[in-house]
């Protein structure tokens, strides 16, 4: 492991971007983008730097481990570290727009800065403590900011999200302190070296898959994400969907394959993929009964999360080997391809909602004439969210089919293409109604800048991430090849 004193840049640029963005409102839309580009710019040098030298390292504070605040990136973390800050800095972007002349704008930089520092936090942390707390901030700034339209409905949902938010966070403590207890670090690397099965091991990964299950809305505990990303500002729904849940299944991946790859058993596996299959059916058909754009995004969401969780039957049943690793950097790509495609689609829907006064989908037609950047950006990203080819997630299910096939649980073959055609019918059903010719309450109008962010993300959802997966393998080190 390569030692850097750098690896800090990514939480403490935009923290510090948060500090200077209260202490001066009245400029906080120029310090915000400021921070975001510098955010932005500390997350990609840190994934640059893991691509160029191979696994980074640091210790803070002076001390050494297990005493020194660790923070450590690998493939994984630098993979996840460069989509939150291109997606960060798409949503930045977009907020100077939606925010203009608002009062909200003040409320708004510092919380998402806090959020998105929060999130590099969770990506870099090495040991479970300093997760705990990147999680607490990380739940509670993404509260705040989903409550900042100040309707009923925001602040109900957002409520019922932190109050979800701090019992997945308490399961999740409880299983650290057993760890501690029996084993005396909370390091990631010097635990994974004592861990040995046993009864409290396995209590402590029950705890945490449950905990973070739940931060991750994973049915039947999705419960409180589709109001919450729903009612919340196009740019907070966008980080909510493209980002925050992503954090939940990062670490729930990463516990499983560096923490207890010996306790974690194939039962486990299926419950988890049994409940994947779950969202991904449930998600779908709700999504296609959606009356609202962004409530239909939303729980499209739900069902996006649950094709993650169909990968680690798989993986648990493949051998160590080229096809595993095929299979990892599948689950990742999908991951990745989720985000800038979930990013995309809720910022276009903002957009529509801004200029129609509503998001009802029954009532969009006129939509692709008078916005056709607009509807080109949720096609582009529907177009991932379904797998169509050439998008990332087309990828992802070709190896995924090929894992199933592979590994002999052809069940799940159902599941997936039961939920690619749910995908495609409610996608379509929204293109559908955008290309009407109903007239509409209100003129669509709008300009190329505020379309560019959508438009770049769910371009790079729809076609750079399926032509460009292969250096993905090498970022993470594997030795699969891209399918």
């Amino acid at each position: 492991m390569t030692s850097t004193s750098l690896l800090f840049l990514p939480v403490a640029v935009p923290l510090l971007g948060a500090l200077l963005v209260t202490a001066f409102p009245r400029t906080s839309s120029i310090l915000g983008v400021t921070a975001a580009l510098a955010s932005s710019a500390g997350g990609l040098w840190v994934t640059a730097q893991t691509w160029l030298h191979g696994d980074l390292g640091s210790v803070l504070g002076g001390w050494g481990l297990p005493l020194g605040i660790g923070l450590a990136a690998d493939g994984l973390s630098a993979a996840l570290l460069a989509m939150s800050s291109l997606v960060g800095l798409g949503i930045s972007v977009y907020a100077i727009g939606y925010f203009a002349g608002s009062e909200r704008c003040t409320h708004f930089w510092p919380l998402w800065l806090l959020l998105w520092a929060s999130l590099n936090g969770v990506f870099l942390a090495a040991d479970l403590f300093n997760l705990y707390v990147m999680l607490e901030l990380l739940g509670l700034s993404a509260a705040a900011l989903g409550a900042l339209t100040g309707s009923r409905e925001a602040i109900a949902a957002n409520l019922r999200y932190l109050l979800v938010g701090l019992l997945g966070s308490i399961t999740y403590l409880l299983a650290v302190a057993l760890l501690y207890a029996g084993y005396g670090t909370l390091d990631i690397g010097l635990l994974s070296e004592r861990l040995q099965p046993s009864p409290l091991a396995a209590t402590a990964l029950v705890l945490m898959i449950a905990g973070l299950a739940l931060k991750a809305a994973l049915f039947p505990m999705h419960f409180w994400l589709p109001p919450a990303h729903a009612n919340a500002p196009a740019p907070v729904s966008a980080a909510l969907s493209a980002l925050v849940v992503k954090t939940a299944f990062y670490l729930i991946l990463r516990l499983w394959l560096d923490l207890f790859p010996a306790i974690a058993d194939a039962a486990a596996a299926f419950v988890l993929g049994a409940l994947g299959a779950g969202a991904v059916l449930w998600g779908s058909w709700r999504a296609l009964r959606a009356q609202r754009l962004k409530l239909l995004a939303a729980y499209s969401t739900v069902a996006q999360i649950g094709y993650l969780f169909l990968f680690l039957p798989l993986i648990q049943a493949t051998p160590a080997g080229a096809a595993r690793d095929d299979l990892i950097a599948a689950c990742v790509l999908m991951a990745i391809t989720h985000g800038f495609a979930k990013a995309g689609f809720f910022l276009a829907a903002g957009l529509v909602q801004q200029k129609a006064g509503h998001d009802r989908i029954d009532e969009l037609g006129g939509a692709a004439q008078s916005m056709p950047a607009t509807t080109f950006s949720i096609a582009l990203a529907g177009a991932a969210l379904i797998g169509l080819p050439p998008s990332g997630s087309f990828v992802s299910k070709w190896v995924m089919i090929g894992g199933a096939f592979t590994t002999g649980q052809w069940w799940w073959l159902i599941v997936i293409a039961a939920g690619t055609g749910l995908a495609a019918a409610y996608i379509f059903r929204v293109l559908g109604h955008a290309f009407g010719l109903e007239p509409t309450p209100r003129c669509f109008l709008t300009n190329a800048r505020a379309e560019l962010p959508a438009f770049l993300l769910a371009a790079t959802s729809g076609v750079l991430l399926g032509l460009g997966a292969g250096p993905l393998w090498s970022l993470l080190g594997l030795s699969g090849g891209h399918a």
